[in-house]
């Protein structure tokens, strides 16, 4: 199957009216943790693999704070806890993927400003292992870059995901570079990447969140797509689209849920309601995916969905 650029950028209210005619999500369902006080857990990344254990990667932190951390969380009696002697990380929203064999962790750094006085700023950091017991950092991204991720590619290259903000990406957008091995991970390489043309609106923007490696090659994104209302409040969707890496032609995007499709709960911030941020799919053999998300800044949750990949693979 071809995958063809769009000729023109899509919009939260498009991809919102072309959503409602689809199959909607089904069994929503709260991600109950417990073992860490009165924090909120949120922007999760979906169960993986560690030791011959389900883990999950949460952000941990205040209701009333900013300043988070990652802990890795196992199921004990339906209620996932901090796994026992793991790390417990200084970042925010961690994601995971598998290269060469090895765990790739990564998330988002906060720290002071280097000429704000009393800003913060961020930048996504990596670590590997055969383990999360023997992670260790490796790269980091451009300072002001959230949202880097990486993908394995059939070829054994590796796939690069970006999103810079400002002069080059305004208010996010994505780009996209391929490098033969994790050693080629450089700033430059990062900030060189080119940019997926006519994706967003300058007034809107996105990012990705998790690449799957499809049957046949192609890079399927799972990401989000987000807005400010007249209000100032904050609109985040899930959404997905595919990448040919061959020649970096990518689909149209299309949105898998939005907030109303989960269950109700607390807010982080009254401009933080209608915030879904797409941590992780498991895609299954029924031809259906799960989907793991941070809602509202304040709690994670759980949904299952039609396999947006599927049509792609066929």
């Amino acid at each position: 199957m071809t995958v063809l650029r769009k000729g023109y950028a899509q919009t939260c209210e498009q991809l919102i009216e072309e959503f409602t005619s689809k199959d909607q999500p089904t069994n929503p369902e709260k991600i109950e943790f417990s073992g860490i006080g009165n924090y909120d857990v949120y922007n999760i990344s979906a169960p993986f693999d560690d030791c011959g254990e389900l883990v999950i990667a949460g952000r941990v932190e205040s209701r009333e704070s900013e300043q988070s951390n990652v802990f890795f969380f196992v199921e004990r009696n339906g209620k996932w806890v901090p796994r026992e002697n793991a790390p417990v990380l200084d970042l925010q929203d961690p994601f995971f993927t598998i290269i060469a064999g090895d765990l790739v962790l990564g998330g988002v750094q906060i720290f002071p400003h280097s000429t704000l006085e009393g800003q913060l700023g961020w930048r996504t950091v990596f670590y590997k292992g055969q383990s999360i017991a023997s992670l260790q950092q490796f790269a980091k991204g451009p300072d002001g870059m959230k949202d880097l991720r990486l993908v394995e590619l059939k070829s054994g290259n590796i796939g690069v995901l970006t999103r810079p903000q400002g002069e080059k990406g305004g208010r996010g957008k994505i780009g996209w570079t391929k490098i033969s091995s994790l050693e080629e991970l450089t700033i430059d390489v990062i900030n060189e990447a080119p940019l997926f043309e006519n994706q967003f609106i300058d007034e809107q923007w996105g990012g990705a969140n998790e690449p799957h490696l499809l049957t046949n090659g192609f890079v399927g994104v799972l990401g989000h797509i987000a807005s400010f209302d007249e209000e100032g409040n904050r609109h985040y969707y899930p959404m997905v689209f595919v990448i040919n890496p061959e020649n970096g032609a990518f689909s149209e995007m299309e949105l898998i849920a939005t907030r109303n499709h989960f269950l109700p709960g607390p807010s982080k911030r009254k401009d933080l309601v209608d915030v879904v941020f797409s941590g992780g799919l498991v895609r299954k053999l029924d031809g259906t995916a799960d989907l793991y998300a941070g809602i509202s800044d304040a709690e994670a949750q759980k949904i299952t969905i039609i396999d947006p990949f599927l049509r792609y693979e066929r």
